[in-house]
């Protein structure tokens, strides 16, 4: 019963940390890719260029949307600028990277 348990709250924390590491590990790759699949009531483009990744997320009539409001936002994420923008029923992300040497 105890190792049963153990086994169970070991995969439910180590689930976020490979969803995470697995996004992450292909979302700043300098090959190309594209990729569509949905998430939930969400349609979900991601696409990867050398030095650019970009991600438009539309949920229909903001079912799902995960975000409030509408909003514009511009950050640093290390060497990448990160542009975001959401509406009702569109989140929008852009990251654009400078290359390394």
């Amino acid at each position: 019963m105890k190792s049963t348990l153990a086994i169970v709250m070991a995969s439910a924390l180590a689930f976020p940390a490979i969803a995470l590491a697995g996004d992450n590990g292909k979302r700043w790759s300098r090959s190309e890719w594209k990729e569509e699949y949905r998430d939930g009531p969400c349609e979900v483009k991601r696409e990867s260029k050398k030095g650019e990744f970009k991600r438009e997320v539309k949920c229909k009539d903001g079912v799902g949307a995960r975000w409030r409001g509408e909003w514009n936002r511009e950050f640093r994420d290390g060497r990448c600028f990160v542009k975001q923008e959401a509406k009702r029923d569109e989140f929008k992300e852009e990251v654009k990277c400078e290359t390394g040497r």
